[in-house]
């Protein structure tokens, strides 16, 4: 079995619009519902700070971060 370990940009992709209609994400691989972890970043002082979700699947345990405000990965 030669399955990729990371998710691919459609998958992701499906994740983020799941994300912001405001549902529980479900891991395109094995169909569980995934745990969201919000991650702030920046500096304060520097006038910036991300707001990032940490999507993880509890089965599979692989993840994807993304941008919220953006909806992108960066």
């Amino acid at each position: 079995m030669t399955e990729a370990a990371q998710f691919d940009a459609e998958e992701q992709g499906q994740m983020r619009a799941s994300f912001a209609r405001g549902e529980t994400p479900v891991c395109p691989r094995c169909h569980v519902a995934m745990t969201a972890r919000a991650i702030g970043g920046g500096s304060f002082g520097l006038g910036y700070a991300r707001k990032r979700e940490w999507l993880i699947c509890p089965a599979c345990r692989r993840s994807a971060l993304f941008d919220v405000k953006r909806g992108t990965r960066n």
